[in-house]
């Protein structure tokens, strides 16, 4: 139950989109479009202090959108960041990144060594990730959902995506109600406690029910968004418009690229 909570939360949490932030003053398109700048600095980025530099605009930029750092970091630190953790592990060995040796040491009579090289490079893979995961999300909580699909379509995203997109979305916010009350209803008649024999049956039984209740949430959806004149185009009330703010920030996030780019290939370090 827990688990859900998080997830809808983490999805839904279009709070924080409307309120008066930042990143909220601005225009739709000059958001992502400096969001996807800052990204690819990251993936440009040769050395940790100019990634630690852009994380650090991300955090601040979350302060200005007043949203609250522990909700933020709870949803850039998990999942993703931590499986790549995993994944550099292995670049920390001697066999992998060979180098000048800082710890040695033993297991089942096999030497492994980590060598500083090795650990430069898993710092550079981790902290590229949490930083583009955490650039991509502050996009996502501080835009709504049918603005951010409004602007995949200006910059020329297929229509398909961004309609399978847009179903998605409000499909996954039904599903997880229903896993709620699924939950609840088998909380409430067999209780905290139940064989396991029992158990089994009753997780095959909702694993039954879920496929052909979702199957069926599907086509409502599907037919609830036609019948409120969904023609495969999102479409919101207010018109996107510039203001001087925009470019303002847009001048400030393209001067934030080519200092990256800069110190990235003509400083040496």
């Amino acid at each position: 139950m827990g688990a859900l909570f998080f997830l809808k939360e983490s999805i839904f949490a279009d709070q924080y989109a409307s309120q008066k932030g930042f990143l909220q003053s601005l225009d739709p398109r000059v958001k992502v479009i400096t969001v996807l700048l800052f990204i690819i600095q990251v993936l440009l980025a040769k050395n940790i202090l100019v990634l630690l530099c852009l994380y650090a605009i991300c955090l601040f930029l979350t302060y200005l959108s007043r949203i609250s750092l522990g909700f933020f970091l709870k949803r850039t630190w998990i999942f993703i960041p931590l499986f790549s953790l995993f994944i550099a592990i292995p670049a920390l060995f001697s066999f992998f990144s060979p180098g000048q040796t800082v710890i040695t040491f033993r297991i089942l009579g096999f030497v492994f060594n980590i060598t500083s090289q090795g650990i430069a490079a898993a710092s550079l893979f981790v902290t590229r990730v949490i930083t583009s995961v955490s650039f991509a999300v502050l996009l996502s909580i501080t835009t709504r959902h049918f603005e951010l699909l409004k602007v995949l379509r200006i910059v020329l995203i297929p229509q398909i995506f961004v309609m399978t997109f847009g179903m998605c979305y409000r499909y996954v916010y039904l599903f997880v109600e229903t896993l709620e009350n699924v939950y609840r209803a088998i909380k409430s008649r067999v209780g905290s406690v139940a064989h396991y024999k029992k158990g089994q049956k009753i997780v095959a039984w909702n694993i039954a029910f879920l496929w052909a209740r979702s199957y069926q949430l599907n086509e409502d959806v599907y037919k609830a968004m036609l019948s409120r004149g969904y023609r495969g185009e999102p479409i919101i009330l207010d018109d996107f418009k510039m203001r001087v703010g925009d470019w303002l920030w847009l001048a400030c996030a393209g001067l934030t690229f080519m200092i990256t780019l800069y110190v990235t290939y003509l400083v040496k370090f």
